[in-house]
């Protein structure tokens, strides 16, 4: 009699469940072969198409309003514009609408703005908008390294949701005590960023928000200084990782797999990510970490932090956001054109109880 507890009954259902899966995650032929290094290295980047087809579909640049650059400065005219003084109203209002197409589509202007008093500050999202301008600003004009000519503009990061979909909150980080102890470090956890590995969930914090070197190896013996221990390189291979499902590539699209930490011998995207490194802890310590009174709780992590940006934010599974088309361009006032100092915190623009510094730092 068959007997479904039975050992060969279980194994039986046990492969009947891996064809299964096997069927529907695995990544089929045929697959495009791209050379980043020297023929005989194995340096190259595999690009599915069923996978390129999907990350088509949300890295299409919005059609976009035809452009303006007319009438006398927005500042002449409107009341508490404190970014965009010297841009014509013709542009001013454009980048407007287009911010809203961007950001708030089905909100319209009153999800930053009172209604019958566009000049009130009263609502935290327009604070907000005002210092996200800011930040879009230095990102096209100080971090050209990383950015190149594409710059970024608010759709980059929002394609049209009012929040990023792609953001991090602070998890698990190393622990500060002896360098041979075990702490908590968040492995084993179902974590997408770290694509479901017992690798560390939050690799974000170290190096993204705090200026940890990142490193897989040391050149003195444990424990004394040597700050690259087997415990410090799961944290470094679980950033990596990151990277790679941000932008929807293999390791040798930076790396030379023979000689993973050879500059030398490494692909010019390695130079651009070490540019986007040092672009993405001046974001979050400068422009968002600061942010964080302004925020309802209800869009805080679990510990009370404010969202954070890293590298899928931008780019989506692609190596090159919207696939490298150059929206900035089309917006001057992005790229700095007639705005004032794009890192300078903006006079007034406070919500009750909280002041700004010049260096754009918040206190409560």
């Amino acid at each position: 009699m068959f007997r479904l507890n039975s050992i060969p009954a279980v194994a039986l259902v046990g492969v009947f469940l891996a064809c299964i899966i096997a069927v529907l995650t695995f990544q089929r032929p045929p697959v495009i072969v791209i050379s980043t290094g020297a023929p005989g290295v194995g340096m190259q980047t595999l690009f599915n198409p069923s996978s390129v087809n999907k990350a088509l579909g949300i890295n299409q640049a919005p059609a976009m309003l035809p452009a303006i650059d007319a009438g006398p400065p927005a500042g002449t005219v409107y009341k508490n514009v404190q970014v965009l003084q010297n841009v014509s109203t013709g542009a001013f209002g454009r980048l407007m609408v287009s911010m809203t197409q961007w950001v708030a589509p089905q909100q319209g202007c009153g999800y930053c703005h009172v209604s019958g008093n566009f000049a009130s500050d009263a609502k935290y999202t327009k604070v907000v908008a005002r210092r996200m301008l800011q930040m879009t600003i230095a990102v096209n004009t100080t971090y050209t390294d990383h950015v190149g000519n594409v710059g970024v503009t608010c759709y980059t990061c929002h394609r049209g949701n009012n929040n990023p979909s792609n953001i991090w909150f602070t998890g698990v980080t190393p622990g500060s005590g002896p360098a041979m102890a075990e702490t908590n470090m968040g492995k084993n956890l179902p974590a997408a960023d770290v694509n479901g590995s017992s690798l560390p969930s939050d690799p974000y914090t170290p190096f993204l928000l705090n200026n940890d070197n990142i490193r897989v190896s040391g050149s003195t013996a444990l424990p004394s200084g040597n700050k690259a221990s087997l415990k410090n390189t799961e944290w470094t291979y679980a950033l990596m990782m990151t990277y790679a499902q941000a932008l929807g590539v293999s390791c040798e699209y930076c790396h030379n797999s023979r000689a993973f930490n050879e500059w030398d011998q490494s692909t010019p995207q390695r130079v651009t990510a070490f540019y986007a490194e040092a672009m993405l802890r001046d974001l979050n310590r400068n422009y968002m970490v600061p942010l964080t009174p302004l925020f309802p709780a209800a869009l805080k992590g679990p510990s009370g932090d404010v969202a954070k940006i890293n590298c899928a934010t931008c780019h989506q599974g692609v190596y090159k956001p919207l696939f490298g088309a150059k929206m900035a361009v089309h917006f001057p006032p992005l790229e700095g054109v007639g705005t004032t100092t794009a890192a300078a915190a903006p006079a007034n623009a406070t919500m009750p109880g909280m002041t700004m510094t010049p260096a754009g730092t918040s206190t409560p």
